[in-house]
């Protein structure tokens, strides 16, 4: 084989790869399993990661729902039934970023290991979309510094507990626990 051929093929070779790479939606194997990644296309420059929902093991509470760059996602329980209380005007969402989607996109991406069918989004007051799952809306933790991290778990503020989320759709109870696993102590956590 001469040494421009291989040349060809070792360029040819990485293209596929950079173009099945950049394609792929995690474990998806249906063109269709990515049908609300093609409303986010419209959103320019926009991180995809902070709208998709996945699922990830988080040392201290299992398995749980996490953003694309896999920092956890909390719901508050006095929430239930998608009833938006932590906002910008009471300062919660200084403490719990909120997931509002970019102008432009009109559903959060379904990543590995969720059911596609618990995500969703609500309309805050102002007319901005933010994600749901299973009805609850989610949020991240500002003192959670990197990925699969759960700190906020088990902290009452902002009117009720914030915790992790099940792919099932139900809250993760209990505090977590600097040994792994959770604890069922009533912690009242950090009055934020």
């Amino acid at each position: 084989m001469s040494a421009p051929f291989r040349l060809h093929a070792a360029v040819l070779a990485a293209g596929t790869l950079t173009v099945a790479a950049c394609g792929s939606s995690g474990t998806g194997t249906s063109a269709s399993s990515s049908s609300s990644s093609s409303s986010s296309g419209s959103a320019a420059g926009a991180s995809k990661a902070a709208f998709t929902v996945s699922a990830a093991a988080v040392p201290g509470v299992g398995t749980v729902l996490v953003n694309g760059s896999g920092m956890t996602f909390y719901l508050l329980t006095s929430e239930k039934g998608g009833t938006l209380t932590c906002t910008d005007d009471n300062g919660c969402t200084k403490v719990w970023p909120d997931t509002e989607l970019p102008s432009g996109v009109t559903a959060p991406i379904a990543g590995s290991g969720i059911d596609a069918s618990k995500l969703s989004t609500i309309k805050g007051p102002s007319g901005s979309l933010y994600i749901t799952y299973a009805g609850w809306p989610l949020y991240t933790y500002s003192g959670d510094s990197g990925p699969r991290q759960a700190n906020g778990q088990g902290i009452v503020s902002f009117g009720g507990t914030w915790e992790t989320l099940t792919v099932a759709g139900t809250p993760v109870t209990g505090a977590a626990s600097p040994g792994g696993g959770t604890t069922t102590s009533s912690s009242s956590g950090s009055g934020y």
